[in-house]
């Protein structure tokens, strides 16, 4: 006997289910009944022959077959959508919805204008802007695409360097005047490191010494992950920041902050926009990180 064949609506309510843990959720999403986004998982298991959800008071988990089926499945509607895009770029302006995670502090220095701006230039895209630290796992938490700064890790996604983000080490006149001044990177071993919590499992920073890159241990004070609490630890003189030159500029500009050991950085990091293959070829996402590209590749960030 043949099986049910795959609806595509009960495809989407399963998406929405194992991405939100929750049928209630999914249901408030889709403007549904709990009852209605229940049937159609069930339609979805039973065409399939597996059970792809493990339901329970707590939510909704997936089973080890949800989480296959989740990853095969998102990777190929996004590739339907992404055809369907296409034919409609040669046709008509680009249209959309782009779901993008961003980090918190240049999210909000630098990003948001940037969006607004493409935004207003695109009417027919549809944001969902999320600006946090948490680096965010893009295919199982829905998202299109992500900003990030630093070395790409996930060989699964792609990546376009959008531009170069510098760091600086800082620490406020006060704090100098307690503890002195470094003059190498050596020296930090006698001060107060004040450490960005997503950087790096271990608490070291890189700097250059005699033509080598070397990693440099400085004993943790503090450790947070927003940029903006480590810049207002600084500037209390609670020990020594590395921070993101564009965090950092203004309180340097004002005499709140030192630069030190300029002499002695590894140059930037990069600032990457990732996002999944099965969505890097569509029209809105191209068009968008074409204009950030542009956007950012001559600023000194």
């Amino acid at each position: 006997m043949d099986r049910p064949a795959v609806d595509f609506s009960d495809v989407q309510a399963f998406f929405l289910v194992a991405d939100t843990g929750s049928v209630v959720r999914a249901a408030e999403r889709l403007g549904t009944s709990k009852s209605k986004v229940s049937r159609q998982v069930s339609r979805l298991e039973e065409a399939l022959n597996a059970r792809l959800l493990t339901r329970n008071v707590r939510g909704a988990q997936l089973t080890d077959a949800g989480h296959l089926y989740y990853q095969r499945a998102k990777a190929a509607m996004c590739a339907l959508e992404a055809a369907g895009e296409a034919v409609a770029a040669s046709v008509s302006e680009i249209a959309g919805p782009i779901r993008l995670s961003g980090p918190l502090s240049f999210g909000i220095t630098h990003l948001a204008e940037a969006l607004s701006e493409f935004a207003a230039s695109h009417p027919r895209i549809d944001f969902d802007i999320s600006f946090s630290d948490k680096r965010v796992d893009l295919v199982r938490e829905g998202f299109d695409i992500a900003i990030r700064i630093g070395k790409l890790e996930d060989s699964s996604l792609i990546g376009r360097r959008l531009g170069q983000v510098h760091a600086v080490t800082v620490a406020a006149p006060d704090y100098l005047a307690r503890k002195g001044r470094p003059h190498t990177p050596d020296d930090l071993a006698r001060h107060d490191g004040l450490y960005y919590a997503n950087a790096s499992p271990t608490a070291v920073w890189s700097y250059v010494i005699d033509g080598r890159e070397r990693s440099i241990k400085v004993p943790m004070r503090l450790r947070a992950d927003n940029g903006e609490m480590l810049l207002s630890a600084a500037i209390s003189g609670l020990g020594v920041a590395r921070l993101p030159a564009f965090i950092a500029a203004g309180a340097i500009q004002s005499g709140k902050l030192e630069a030190l050991l300029t002499s002695f950085n590894r140059g930037h990091s990069d600032l990457t926009a990732v996002m999944p293959p099965a969505l890097a070829g569509t029209a809105r996402i191209r068009a968008l990180v074409d204009f950030l590209a542009l956007k950012f590749r001559s600023e000194v960030l």
